[in-house]
């Protein structure tokens, strides 16, 4: 089942799978340095974008979130009003603390390339993140953006799918639908409305009340998007 936040995420623009996908894996990427005990050694981070990442991520300001998701900060409490200063003073220093603490290079050629002409095998939105201490590599990972924000390790992409159903079966819904004819038809059978279907959906995943909070949060970020224009 997708839920309700899957769909409506809080996130920087202008695309989920361009920008709010890359800064989720890079700050993924950072997290797995920490936990390997890999952080304190990294001396610099090199990103690769391949595929659509590659020849429209500039335009999408694919760069931008990948330094913002090295530097720790995620999709749904970035403060965007700090962004541009902040990335002056990368440009600037051609420095970055990653996960906001390990000083790094981060020089203004070379720190993040756009592959205009390849394409990682698996999906059009590939990345590869590499963290080395001098010229020795200490570790890589690539990751796909899939859209929507989601993200997958390209050693968990081939069982996706089956990961997906696995976690379906474990948690199934009320309510379980694959269209909207059968999302009608539920609503028909149990008599609710389809808000009240969803939320008994939901409820599966977290408690009514941790179900409004998240759904205020998203109305205001809408309400800041709209005052901003």
């Amino acid at each position: 089942m997708i839920s309700v936040f899957d769909l409506f995420s809080i996130g920087i623009g202008p695309s989920s799978s361009h920008t709010v996908g890359p800064m989720r894996a890079a700050c993924a990427f950072v997290h797995t340095l920490k936990q390997s005990a890999l952080l304190s050694r990294t001396e610099r981070v090199v990103a690769e974008c391949y595929g659509s990442l590659g020849q429209t991520g500039k335009g999408h300001g694919t760069g931008k979130a990948i330094i913002l998701g090295l530097a720790g900060f995620e999709p749904e409490s970035v403060d965007i009003e700090a962004i541009p200063a902040f990335l002056d003073q990368v440009e600037h220093s051609q420095t970055l603390r990653l996960g906001g603490e390990q000083p790094s290079q981060f020089p203004r050629v070379g720190a993040i390339l756009f592959n205009r002409r390849k394409t990682l095998p698996a999906h059009s939105n590939g990345m590869t993140l590499r963290a080395f201490a001098g010229d020795a590599l200490l570790f890589e990972q690539t990751y796909y953006s899939i859209g929507g924000g989601f993200i997958i390790e390209e050693s968990h992409f081939a069982n996706a799918r089956e990961e997906a159903a696995r976690f379906d079966a474990a948690h199934p819904v009320p309510y379980p639908f694959e269209s909207g004819a059968q999302l009608l038809a539920q609503c028909q059978e149990s008599g609710l409305s389809i808000s009240g279907l969803m939320l008994a959906n939901e409820k599966v995943f977290r408690s009514e009340a941790e179900i409004k909070a998240g759904l205020r949060k998203i109305w205001q970020a809408m309400q800041g998007c709209v005052e901003r224009g």
